[in-house]
């Protein structure tokens, strides 16, 4: 089983090393895709041995883990797991991740399947709440924490499945794996609140969500 981690970065100079570092320990490489970053993130994660992929402008998340999942696919991966470069995601729990993914196309690392997901702020919570109760009910799973990056992909699975847009990717892809009727599995995750750094979600991006939610939806169920 070969494995490879992907590691979407933007400016995350201080915190990038110690993330390659521990999930080096767990995977057989580890590809750190550098959004555009302007503070030396790349050089970090090549000084502590990742391979970096650059993008010469920012993409966004999306962006990023599609170069990622790309590098894996080329390159003959069993297993692809994805983690944030801010830390928030502890490498140790990796393992757990890939013994569920033996029998899953997709795992999933759950905030709401412990009390880590209690000191989210309100709005990200609503957020995340609204993408997962639109992709249950159209997807027909059961599932608790859409939007979480924490996850591992089989690769033969993976390929069929690569998202077009960079906003919501986590959404679209799961979506479309139910909609394949792919195995879906989700494994209680502990991810506290990231130090530095603003998260993504606002009053202004719930407002623009069921705008957002329904080009995602017609995406995945219109033009496939």
């Amino acid at each position: 089983m070969r494995t490879v981690a992907v590691i979407p970065a933007y400016n995350e100079s201080s915190t990038i090393g110690s993330v390659v570092d521990g999930t080096s320990r767990y995977v057989d490489e580890v590809v750190v895709v550098d959004d555009g970053s302007s503070d030396g993130t790349a050089a970090i994660a090549r000084e502590h041995g990742a391979h970096v992929v650059t993008h010469v402008f920012n993409t966004g998340v999306g962006g990023a883990v599609r170069t990622g999942y790309q590098y894996a696919i080329r390159h003959d991966y069993d297993f692809v797991v994805q983690v944030d470069a801010d830390g928030q995601h502890d490498p140790a729990k990796i393992p757990t991740l890939l013994e569920h993914a033996e029998d899953a196309d997709m795992v999933i690392g759950s905030r709401y399947l412990n009390e880590s997901i209690d000191d989210y702020p309100l709005i990200r919570r609503l957020g995340i709440t609204f993408f997962t109760t639109v992709v249950r009910k159209l997807g027909g799973i059961d599932i608790t924490d859409v939007t979480s990056g924490f996850r591992v992909y089989r690769v033969s699975a993976l390929q069929d499945i690569l998202h077009r847009s960079d906003n919501h990717w986590a959404v679209e892809q799961t979506l479309e794996a139910a909609q394949r009727g792919q195995r879906i599995e989700e494994v209680s995750i502990e991810m506290p609140i990231r130090d530095e750094g603003e998260s993504q979600f606002s009053l202004d991006t719930l407002v623009l969500y069921p705008l957002r939610m329904t080009d995602t939806v017609f995406r995945v169920l219109l033009f496939r």
